[in-house]
């Protein structure tokens, strides 16, 4: 028990620069404290002593705003950064080395007994503010849920999730080799998929404008068009919609 909290006290002196000592980390991270008592509920959880063990688990929510399930699997070195508004469900499981900011999620969307209805995230997920992961699905290791994302299915080991609902940034550059860390889930390559496909959209439209201003200027040449407004269209302004897209 007591080697794992200082592995994670460890973790957060490495991932969070505003933490600048081990007694601070200690009585002042409100996801350390959140931790500690989860492992107490968890056993009590397993010893079938689930009145006790959910007991538990609310004093954790009234002292730290950090709501964890006694029957949630949660690894080693987990950092939970700030964390209030965090709520972990029943059947979640979250590996080792994750970091999980304020205000997520990770909720089931079944009402069934009995079966796996909160994610799993494996070692080294990042899940930024605001996320939600809903349902028993996994997301797999060192992936990353960005600020606000609604996950509503399985996320490659590796990729980047964005948005609502979520969607792969860009699948052929998910990697399982650990990457360095992000905070947030903010990644250096953080470019939306959808303005990636307008950009190609605005691309098309601007050289079909060229090809069309061209082809009426041949037909106006060669006495095959007379037609005064030919030359009144007005022109795609392709910088304004680049900067609205971005």
């Amino acid at each position: 028990m007591f080697s794992q909290l200082r592995e994670e006290i460890a973790s957060v002196l490495q991932r969070d620069p505003a933490a600048r000592s081990k007694l601070e980390v200690l009585t002042c991270y409100p996801g350390v404290h959140a931790l500690a008592l989860h492992r107490l509920a968890h056993r009590l959880w397993k010893a079938d002593l689930r009145w006790l063990a959910r007991l538990v688990s609310q004093f954790a929510r009234w002292t730290t705003g950090i709501e964890i399930h006694p029957g949630a699997k949660i690894g080693r070195r987990v950092f939970i950064d700030h964390g209030m508004g965090v709520v972990v469900g029943e059947t979640a499981e979250v590996g080792d080395d994750c970091t999980i900011y304020q205000g997520v999620t990770l909720g089931g969307t079944s009402l069934y007994r009995g079966v796996k209805r909160h994610p799993t995230l494996e070692a080294g997920v990042i899940v930024g503010a605001g996320a939600k992961v809903l349902g028993g699905f996994t997301v797999g290791a060192e992936a990353k849920i960005g600020s606000n994302a609604v996950v509503l299915k399985p996320v490659p080991a590796g990729a980047t999730a964005v948005g609502n609902p979520a969607h792969i940034l860009d699948k052929s550059a998910a990697r399982v080799e650990k990457p360095d860390f992000s905070a947030y889930g903010v990644t250096r390559d953080l470019d939306d998929p959808i303005a990636k496909a307008l950009h190609a959209m605005l691309d098309h439209v601007a050289d079909q404008d060229r090809r069309i201003t061209l082809l009426a200027r041949r037909l106006k040449e060669a006495g095959l068009c007379s037609d005064p407004e030919a030359d009144c269209q007005k022109p795609l302004d392709r910088d304004y919609l680049d900067r609205i897209v971005d």
